[in-house]
């Protein structure tokens, strides 16, 4: 039997997106983590239906962002803070990596936190879920290869879906849902403000674009390959915002509907058993579980990256201890240390996370800031600069990150 000359091409079309398939979904499923899902359970509880919109400009910011990312590390072959370092200098790319491993290890605690508190609604105490938590992700990373590691990731990646049945199980109004996006509107009060930033400052991080970069460089992801690249960011910035938005759908046809105020996604989880079903409970604790042992394992490694590439040490998943031991030395620290101060009972959690989300406010321009001045040198991308009409985008989501993150950093300090 003949197969057709086009279905030839759509096949080895197929089976190159596969091989190229992770970086993108992998880092944009990260995003929906412990915080994530945190903003997301309580913008649908307090908010309703009414921000749901927000969701569709959020995902195109995403995908410009990371788009330009994932071009720089297939055709330089380097990671972020190493193309930093070499044509910013060591003192910048210094004072980065000091504020991006503080905001990341602040997160890492939140990730832990997360753990915890998902399996402390199953009946199991936090002083066995947390250690045992460390020591899943640990041995992970530490023994695995890249593609191993991969190959969990995205494992983990489909048990997003239990957000989806969520949703569905809480019977929406799917008519509001359809009003919120056609017809978008927005209260001009401190509230609904705080949250829409709020939303955009959990769904767009800076450490994303470093670790997208330093995965799309350790899978070797060739120039003639880039666009099955590009569908990959692509299609994760879609999964992520779509796990987003069944979130809030399922908190805002209960919790929102019964008028329950909530301040965590284990409130959440807890507040829908009577309102929805043990089942749609157990399936959104389940899903923050994933969700918090999935970062835990990612946000180290990205810091890891981050750090070795600045400082021009060996790193990568696929290098043994002994060829990179500052790599797995950070990383190892990193998940130890935040299990650690999960465990210790009078730490002021929440003030840690808060000043995380300042540092990431004033970062994350900042950081688009750098990726626009690289990617747009023809001496580091030669023909892959970005055309004008991308560059426009890039400067109006940048036009509107800087204020909106000086709101969403006076917001925090009750200043606004």
């Amino acid at each position: 039997m003949r197969i057709p000359l086009f279905s030839k091409y759509r096949l080895r079309s197929f089976f190159i997106f596969l091989a190229v398939l992770g970086p993108g979904i992998i880092t944009s499923n990260v995003d929906n983590d412990a915080g994530g899902i945190a903003t997301y359970s309580i913008a649908g509880a307090h908010f309703g239906y009414s921000l749901i919109w927000s969701l569709i400009p959020i995902t195109l910011v995403l995908i410009i962002v990371q788009e330009m990312s994932a071009r720089m590390g297939v055709v330089t072959g380097k990671g972020l803070s190493d193309l930093i370092r070499e044509h910013f200098g060591v003192k910048i790319t210094f004072y980065l990596l000091l504020a991006l491993i503080f905001t990341n290890f602040a997160n890492t605690i939140a990730e832990f936190a997360g753990i915890a508190a998902s399996l402390e609604i199953f009946g199991v105490s936090k002083y066995i879920s947390v250690p045992l938590g460390a020591f899943f992700v640990w041995i992970l990373v530490v023994k695995g290869t890249y593609k191993s590691v991969e190959k969990v990731f995205l494992v983990a990646c489909l048990f997003y879906i239990t957000y989806i049945i969520s949703g569905l199980l809480a019977r929406p109004d799917w008519k509001a849902v359809k009003d919120s996006i056609l017809t978008p509107e927005l209260e001009l009060s401190s509230g609904s403000l705080g949250m829409l930033i709020g939303l955009i400052g959990t769904t767009i991080a800076p450490w994303m674009q470093f670790y997208l970069q330093s995965a799309v460089v350790e899978k070797n992801i060739k120039v003639e390959n880039y666009k099955y690249c590009r569908t990959d960011v692509i299609s994760g910035s879609f999964m992520v915002n779509l796990v987003a938005v069944f979130i809030m759908v399922a908190c805002a046809a209960t919790l929102f509907k019964a008028g329950i105020r909530i301040e965590t996604a284990k409130d959440a989880a807890l507040a829908l058993a009577p309102l929805a079903g043990k089942y749609c409970s157990f399936l959104f604790a389940f899903g923050l579980l994933n969700a918090s042992l999935f970062a835990a394992s990612i946000l180290p490694l990205s810091t890891a990256y981050v750090v070795c590439e600045g400082m021009g040490w060996e790193q990568g998943v696929n290098k043994k201890f002994s060829e990179a031991p500052q790599f797995y030395g950070l990383y190892s620290f990193l998940i130890f240390l935040g299990a650690g101060v999960v465990l210790w009972p009078k730490l002021p959690l929440i003030p840690i996370m808060f000043i995380s989300q300042v540092i990431n406010g004033i970062l994350l321009p900042i950081i688009v800031l750098f990726i626009l001045i690289l990617v747009n040198d023809p001496k580091i991308m030669g023909a892959y600069t970005n055309g004008k009409s991308f560059n426009f985008l890039v400067w109006l989501t940048v036009a509107i990150l800087i204020p909106l993150n000086i709101m969403l950093i006076l917001s925090i300090f009750g200043i606004v």
